[in-house]
């Protein structure tokens, strides 16, 4: 077996439209690293923070041009740009300038051993769930991850959905909190995630989800 692995970008298949999963297609685990792709005027790097997995990250464009807003402040980006982002509260995301950008992105939490997020566990099942989440279908959404939590029990991003799916379909909150409890423990970041998320409001008075949210992330 070869120590070292050699592929083109173009070799690599997508996930969704624009994400190139570099790391799940060469089998890195000590770091976090994609690329994501987009035609010009389309969001090449999603609107986002890093709060739950506390990564720094770089981004790259390798290709095309980008404009970056990171913190409020645009950045003109085109290819060979280096963008770095140390905080993880920072907002940050990039808009491609034209057809063809792509960027690659590389995070990881200072200090600490790498842990493949838990986005990146059964993605296939997710998109799926997804595509009636963002139609409004929520018990749709929840039934596709009821039957996909049988097949993996120790997924703690379908846990993680699925307690947000089950709120926002009106379900009760015991079950929404054995859920969000699995979650947590499969992955502690996520409960300072849940804190701020809507999909929860349904249930965040509750006694059980409420005790839930307020526990310490273990260090």
């Amino acid at each position: 077996m070869s120590n070292y692995t050699v592929t083109h970008i173009d070799e690599i298949e997508k996930r969704g439209d624009n994400w190139i999963p570099f790391r799940h297609t060469l089998g890195i685990t000590a770091f976090g690293t994609n690329a994501y792709t987009a035609g010009a005027g389309e969001q090449v790097i999603s609107n986002h923070q890093e709060l739950m997995a506390k990564h720094e990250e770089l981004y790259v464009v390798t290709a095309g041009h980008a404009t970056f807003t990171v913190d409020g402040q645009e950045i003109d980006a085109p290819a060979g740009t280096l963008v770095f982002v140390g905080d993880p509260a920072t907002r940050r995301g990039a808009v491609a300038k034209e057809a063809g950008t792509t960027v690659l992105a590389v995070g990881a939490q200072p200090g600490e051993a790498y842990e493949i997020p838990p986005w990146e566990e059964q993605w296939q099942e997710n998109q799926e769930a997804m595509a009636h989440y963002r139609e409004g279908r929520y018990e749709e959404a929840a039934a596709v991850l009821r039957k996909a939590v049988e097949t993996y029990p120790d997924s703690a991003g379908i846990e993680y959905n699925l307690a947000c799916f089950e709120s926002m379909a009106g379900a009760d909150a015991a079950t929404v909190a054995q859920h969000l409890a699995r979650s947590f423990e499969l992955y502690p970041g996520f409960r300072d995630f849940a804190r701020e998320d809507s999909d929860l409001d349904p249930v965040k008075d509750d006694s059980a989800i409420a005790s839930l949210l307020e526990q310490e992330v273990p260090a």
